[in-house]
């Protein structure tokens, strides 16, 4: 049987070289989809637009947005950084999801996936920044999917945490035996989820055999937040 679940799909992966981009990109390949991987910046209150009206049609958008993780204690945030974070995190996704809904609305069919952090779901101390952001993430999701549902489009998100990815995780952190202790023990499964498991789950979520998910939210943490 075809494993090709997005054949004829054209799938937007933003920030294609960064966090979840090149294990996505591959996938979802790999499963027949034409991926536009974009690697444009996307901060600018235009590109985000842009972005999208030079992909031309797009099937499935996957938000995949990424920053490096502000540790800074709460009471010593500026306003900088709370500003720099939802540049990012938060703002690009909005201005993402108003230019491609009206087509897809339009034609009743679409999918939007955004790649989300699990550290919306459960505290994590010097990360007030970053889990404001990403829980402003899901919580978009959350509305707009139950908003665009009866216009067949689909909108979700996977909030991960200790997932195999080059920005959060990269080869020097998971050398670290600190890091390894760590895993060992916060992380029920014991390791990093793998690159690979987390974006075949997107996949099936981009696919048309994913049409009954509205607005909902995925932790894929390897059991992080069911601690």
């Amino acid at each position: 049987m075809s494993n090709q679940i997005l054949l004829g799909k054209r799938v937007l992966i933003t920030q294609a070289d960064q966090f979840m981009g090149p294990a996505l990109c591959e996938v979802f390949a790999r499963h027949g989809a034409t991926v536009i991987a974009s690697t444009a910046p996307i901060t600018e209150a235009g590109a985000p637009a842009s972005i999208v009206a030079a992909a031309g049609h797009v099937d499935v958008l996957v938000a995949n947005l990424a920053i490096p993780a502000p540790t800074t204690t709460v009471a010593e945030v500026s306003e900088d950084e709370w500003h720099d974070t939802f540049a990012v995190l938060v703002h690009p996704l909005a201005r993402l999801v108003r230019a491609v809904l009206p087509a897809m609305i339009e034609r009743r069919a679409g999918k939007i996936l955004v790649m989300g952090s699990a550290s919306a779901l459960r505290g994590m101390k010097r990360a007030s920044t970053y889990s404001a952001a990403r829980g402003a993430q899901l919580a978009y999701v959350q509305a707009v999917g139950v908003e665009v549902a009866p216009h067949n489009v689909q909108v979700n998100a996977i909030a991960q945490n200790f997932v195999d990815n080059p920005t959060y995780f990269p080869p020097d952190v998971q050398a670290n035996p600190r890091f390894q202790e760590r895993l060992k023990r916060e992380v029920p499964l014991g390791r990093l989820v793998g690159a690979n498991e987390d974006a075949e789950f997107a996949a099936y979520l981009c696919s048309d055999s994913a049409n009954c998910f509205v607005g909902q939210v995925f932790p894929v943490c390897g059991g992080w937040v069911a601690r």
